[in-house]
């Protein structure tokens, strides 16, 4: 499903790469069949969103949006977990499943971030 990879770019922070590739990324939007009309059409309005304007204020709104507070956290077992000592368990777990996939996360986010886990 090409689309949740499209989700997770649209959810990640914005940077210029992004930009460059809203062409693709809305034709992808476009071909996706698995999600309805409507729901293609928020997303390519988030799209246009985050490559129209300047691109340090779309980080700003990302920043202020995801990274404020705990309400729209990017980090899944932040909403699952909290603070509990279940999340480091549950981290470990899901790095487990990645492994095991036949995945190696070569990023510098934890693996509960949403785009990643997408």
């Amino acid at each position: 499903m090409k689309i949740l990879k499209v989700i997770s770019l649209l959810l990640d922070y914005p940077t210029a790469p992004l930009r460059e590739h809203q062409l693709e990324l809305a034709m992808a939007i476009t071909s996706a069949h698995e999600i309805s009309p409507e729901q293609r059409a928020e997303l390519r309005a988030l799209l246009d969103e985050l490559c129209h304007g300047d691109l340090m204020d779309v980080q700003e709104r990302y920043t202020d949006l995801f990274d404020r507070g705990r309400a729209l956290s990017l980090l899944l077992f932040e909403h699952v977990h909290g603070e509990s000592r279940d999340r480091g368990q549950a981290m470990v777990d899901l790095m487990a499943q990645y492994e095991a996939a036949g995945f190696a996360i070569g990023v510098r986010e934890l693996p509960d971030y949403i785009p990643l886990y997408l």
